[in-house]
């Protein structure tokens, strides 16, 4: 993934790409399975199970991520003398809070 900024890049593995996108790939299904039980007027508390279930999944890929970005791109920004990338960090860690 091609940052548009500065052109940095992950480092993401073969394996870890590929265990990514399945897990996408499944909450991307849950969401059209939750838009077809609205539209099927389903029993909300069904429904917000549901939603419920794709935030777990999305936080999975999100705990993925940024185990991720931790021990390979933080560490080695770290490495290189380049100390900008705890306040990125920090940021990022805000966002994921709110």
């Amino acid at each position: 993934m091609k940052n548009h900024v500065d052109g940095r890049r992950s480092h993401h593995s073969i394996a870890v790409k590929s265990d990514l996108t399945t897990r996408l790939n499944r909450i991307e299904g849950q969401i059209r399975g939750v838009k077809g039980l609205i539209e099927k007027d389903t029993y909300c508390n069904q429904v917000l199970n549901q939603i419920a279930a794709i935030q777990a999944a999305l936080n999975s890929v999100r705990k993925v991520l940024l185990t991720g970005h931790l021990s390979e791109c933080v560490v080695e920004r770290i490495q290189q003398g380049d100390a900008e990338v705890v306040d990125e960090l920090l940021q990022t860690i805000q966002k994921l809070m709110k």
